[in-house]
């Protein structure tokens, strides 16, 4: 068993999927895997794939993201993996779940940032907010990457295997020049205490703890940050279109979430963490 996952992992890797994506469609064959212990590719049929996901979404009541999820990563081990023809798309959930982002206002990203004494930490959080990262493409940041004549940042292979820049705020530029001058990164704009890639999940836990610390109601991650950056952007009055490209978005539906809140007239885009 440990075997297919370690061949389907390599497969993943030599198709240039993204860390984070490897990640989920492990974690979602390890459990379609575990529901079949003795699993067989040559004897799998077409209705138990189907009871499987039946039973994940009416017992287990998964939800409609999830379940496109394990769907698709199940149609990938099977059909490209090893090779199978099953048709699978049918197990899809047949719409979308329509629910508005999570944000913060700019009083509460205000105070988030504030709330943090640690330098590289301050750094961290308001790079993400003030460019509307993902938390991979914080992770993937490169010295090189930060453009202080030009005031933009290179997001290198984003989602979607894209280039694209993004705005420097003036504030930020400040801040990350007085990280740099007291940690002297080598490769990553942020590296872990030995070096090398910050980790996810330390990124995780310095909001989680100025959350705690600022006694912030809201149920707030990382990707909020990114979701406050394109509502705020929307509140200044910034075009949707340009706010697409800064997200990094390739098709507009996607953006247009954000414009719940109010149609403004367009002002010259500026980073919301210099409104702040």
């Amino acid at each position: 068993m440990n075997n297919f996952i370690e061949q389907f992992t390599k497969l993943l890797e030599i198709k240039r999927y993204s860390y984070k994506t490897i990640k989920t469609y492990r974690n979602a064959i390890n459990v379609f895997l575990s529901e079949f212990p003795d699993f067989n590719p040559d004897l799998i049929s077409q209705k138990e794939i189907e009871e499987f996901i039946n039973k994940k979404v009416t017992v287990e009541n998964i939800s409609q993201s999830y379940q496109k999820i394990l769907v698709g990563a199940i149609k990938f081990f099977l059909n490209d993996f090893l090779k199978k023809n099953f048709k699978l798309n049918y197990l899809f959930p047949s719409r979308h779940e329509h629910k508005l982002p999570t944000y913060l206002s700019k009083e509460e990203i205000s105070k988030i940032i504030n709330s943090i004494n640690n330098l590289k930490h301050r750094a961290i959080i308001s790079t993400i907010y003030g460019a509307g990262l993902r938390l991979g493409e914080l992770l993937q940041l490169k010295i090189q990457d930060i453009d202080s004549n030009r005031m933009l940042i290179r997001i290198s292979q984003s989602k979607g295997k894209k280039d694209r820049f993004v705005m420097l705020s003036e504030k930020l530029l400040n801040l990350l020049r007085e990280y740099y001058k007291e940690y002297q990164p080598k490769k990553y704009l942020f590296e872990g205490q030995k070096g090398g890639q910050y980790s996810p999940r330390s990124v995780q836990a310095i909001l989680k703890m100025a959350i705690k610390k600022t006694k912030i109601s809201k149920n707030a991650t990382i990707h909020t940050l990114r979701h406050s950056f394109a509502t705020h952007l929307i509140e200044n009055g910034t075009d949707i279109r340009y706010v697409q490209e800064l997200l990094g978005h390739k098709s507009i539906r996607t953006t247009q979430i954000y414009t719940h809140l109010t149609d403004v007239s367009k002002l010259k885009i500026k980073s919301p963490l210099d409104i702040i």
